[in-house]
């Protein structure tokens, strides 16, 4: 090793991000190999379907209207004054009027915890989901949520021995988060014969099993709607989980960025754990996160989230408050996207009418790809998937055979990521491997994104690699 690296704090070497990880450096070699007019690869461009990057070049998802609009202004207020009559809406120059007399210039730092301004309009928007209250002293606008959740599960670790319950399949900034900070992961399963459902028994099972270890237990992450599953938890079992951090003092991490990607809200509607909570009256620290590059405004690159604490002592409120104080202040254009987010246009504003159909049709295409993808992958020999209800994927499990597991060792892979680097050498899609977030011992699966335009096209390049896939290697043994 050299005396560069050994000097490197040695838990960055522990870190694993899979969905940036050897697919996606992969994906960009070849995207820049595709710049030469005898490239020699079967397809012309590269699909990232291996990330929930909805305004990212090569998918189809415009901005929100009303969101650049204000941003737009925020960013050049004299544009107001220089730019045509009629080219703004009223409610548009209004809201950058109000914003930019709160803030004054995003050039500017702002107070540490975020706006106190746009973190009354986050209260009021929670307030107004669940039916409780909520304190805007209480809510931190951060850089995205994951700058969130790297703080507080690194505030969570106290010693190595500390551990977080993260759900498997699971998002890999929770283990990439855990291994930066010595803490232990105390793994989950969901249940994939039940639509990815979370059993509260499996949880108290993995608790026992991690005392016994020498573990301590100190913080549960539920994500809700799941990533990378798509699964949506009904309030049946939210009300079980809260029980079960009360009972075993746990600190309840909800990460809820998906609440408005839903595909069939009417049957499957997104409850928050912050009204679970409320309603039971219960004393469980809970930190709710959200963030405005889900959703429909998909704006990943501004950087903009929330997280909110609930049963928090004072002193620990302060402690936080200490800790993002470091960094200064979030970014003010993603403090302005976190604004527009949960401050939309209402009906009788001049911007409603456009952002409802854009908002609409966000929704409509989402539900309609991923119905449409399920499907036809359910229909694939050796393949199944749930047609996830939320979310921005789907996570099909593939059935490799022997000879496939065999090829995958004999190349030092693991057989999902094996199968991930072929689909993308013969195709240019872009996958996730399931090694990445977690699966059961023999079982193995991927995650792609359902953001893909010309879905017909691109599900008949998935269905056609499969195909000799199969005929390369066989099917499993239990087909």
């Amino acid at each position: 090793m050299s005396t560069a690296l050994r000097n490197i704090n040695p838990t960055f070497h522990s870190v694993q991000y899979a969905v940036r990880g050897e697919l996606a450096i992969k994906a960009e070699e070849l995207r820049d190999d595709l710049k030469q007019p005898d490239h020699g690869h079967p397809f012309d461009k590269v699909i990232n379907s291996n990330i929930g990057n909805p305004q990212q070049k090569g998918l189809d998802q415009a901005p929100i209207t009303f969101t650049r609009q204000v941003a737009a202004l925020m960013e050049w207020p004299e544009l107001a004054k220089l730019a045509p009559p009629g080219l703004f809406p009223e409610d548009v120059l209004a809201r950058a009027k109000e914003l930019s007399n709160e803030i004054g210039s995003v050039g500017a730092y702002s107070h540490s915890q975020g706006v106190p301004f746009i973190r009354k309009s986050v209260a009021n928007f929670i307030a107004e989901r669940d039916g409780y209250p909520a304190d805007p002293d209480m809510i931190f606008l951060t850089g995205g949520a994951s700058a969130g959740v790297s703080l507080l599960i690194s505030m969570l670790i106290s010693s190595p021995s500390s551990g977080i319950l993260i759900p498997i399949p699971q998002y890999p900034l929770y283990t990439a988060a855990l291994a930066q900070h010595q803490g232990q992961a105390i793994e989950y399963h969901l249940d994939e014969t039940n639509d990815w459902s979370t059993n509260v028994s499996a949880i108290e099972e993995s608790i026992t099993e991690a005392k016994a270890k020498g573990v301590d237990p100190k913080a549960l992450v539920i994500i809700n709607p799941g990533n990378p599953t798509g699964a949506l938890l009904d309030e049946k079992t939210q009300e079980e989980i809260v029980h079960l951090c009360e009972k075993h003092h746990l600190v309840l991490l909800a990460d809820e960025v998906y609440q408005a990607n839903l595909h069939r809200p009417s049957t499957h509607p997104f409850t928050s754990f912050k009204k679970i909570v409320s309603a039971r009256q219960s004393h469980v620290p809970l930190v709710s996160f959200h963030s405005i590059s889900k959703g429909v405004s998909g704006e990943c690159g501004r950087r903009g989230g929330y997280f909110e604490l609930t049963n928090f002592p004072p002193e620990l409120v302060a402690l936080i408050y200490k800790m993002v104080s470091v960094s200064l202040c979030p970014p003010l254009a993603g403090q302005i996207g976190v604004d527009s987010m949960v401050r939309p246009p209402r009906p009788g504003d001049a911007s409603y009418p456009l952002w409802k159909k854009e908002t609409d049709g966000i929704h409509a295409v989402l539900a309609e790809r991923t119905a449409t993808m399920a499907g036809r992958l359910n229909a694939l020999p050796g393949m199944s998937v749930v047609a996830s209800p939320g979310a921005l994927y789907l996570y099909p499990r593939i059935r490799l055979s022997d000879a496939a597991i065999a090829a995958a060792k004999a190349a030092g892979k693991e057989p999902d990521a094996f199968y991930a680097l072929a689909l993308l050498a013969d195709t240019g899609i872009c996958v996730v491997p399931g090694s990445g977030f977690g699966q059961r011992e023999g079982e193995w699966h991927y995650r792609l994104t359902c953001l893909c335009p010309g879905v017909d096209e691109y599900v008949q390049k998935l269905e056609k690699f499969h195909g000799k896939w199969v005929e390369k290697y066989g099917a499993a043994a239990d087909e």
